[in-house]
């Protein structure tokens, strides 16, 4: 009988830490917070505004919904914690936050350089930026626009994260006119990974833009350095 009752203890004791161990993993996981950018929406977009709301930076609605008020008070609170000001949750930003920051791991190969965000993220994003701007150009043109956005997120001028660079107000149309939300292309998607992956059609250069139907007038004074499709690249 004592050995039975030793025995039972020690499989109770087994199973109790294999639950404890199985529910710290759960919220663990379930808490994990994502990379949060314009566009983006749900229960932790929501938290984001109840939070910046709480401490004084934001007066707009709870709603879920990351658009222009959320984006501005996510600047005002990196300014004033000396973060990138990019409008962009990160890694950063979200513990800054109190958030709990946990980024599921990817593949080797599709790991990003910078940060813990999943390079997949990276190569979607970029493919629907590059879906909205330049899905009817010929295939380097669409690796061309990907290259700009990188080169970007290198210069001084710019944020420094590729989703603070594409969502960015007014850099780029596909974003002011709902485009970015369009799925992906296939092709867009393998010119994301191809600039992701170093190559550079426009020698880094800086911007681009249609001559047949650009109406900025300060685009004109750009240097132009290639011209790939029915895109101008320069500086």
């Amino acid at each position: 009988m004592r050995k039975f009752a030793l025995a039972a203890c020690c499989i109770f004791i087994f199973i109790f830490t294999v639950g404890i161990f199985a529910l710290d993993s759960y919220f663990a996981v379930g808490s994990a917070q994502e990379t949060l950018y314009w566009g983006s929406s749900g229960d932790q977009v929501r938290k984001l505004q109840t939070t910046l709301k709480n401490w004084g930076y934001y007066d707009g609605p709870v709603d879920g919904v990351y658009g222009g008020g959320t984006f501005t008070a996510v600047k005002a609170f990196q300014k004033k914690h000396g973060l990138s000001q990019d409008g962009v949750v990160g890694p950063a930003t979200a513990e800054k936050l109190g958030f709990p920051v946990k980024q599921k791991a990817a593949p080797a190969k599709y790991q990003a350089s910078r940060g813990n965000i999943a390079r997949d993220d990276e190569v979607n994003l970029m493919g629907k930026a590059i879906t909205g701007e330049a899905r009817g150009e010929p295939y380097i043109g669409q690796v061309a626009v990907g290259a700009v956005i990188l080169n970007r997120t290198r210069h001084p001028s710019f944020p420094n994260t590729i989703a603070g660079v594409i969502y960015q107000p007014g850099a780029f149309t596909a974003v002011s006119d709902g485009q970015i939300n369009l799925p992906p292309d296939p092709s867009c998607l393998k010119a994301a990974r191809d600039a992701l992956n170093g190559w550079d059609p426009t020698g880094g250069t800086l911007y681009y833009w249609n001559p047949a139907t650009a109406t900025s007038k300060w685009i004109w004074s750009r240097t132009v350095e290639k011209k790939i499709g029915k895109h101008w690249f320069g500086n």
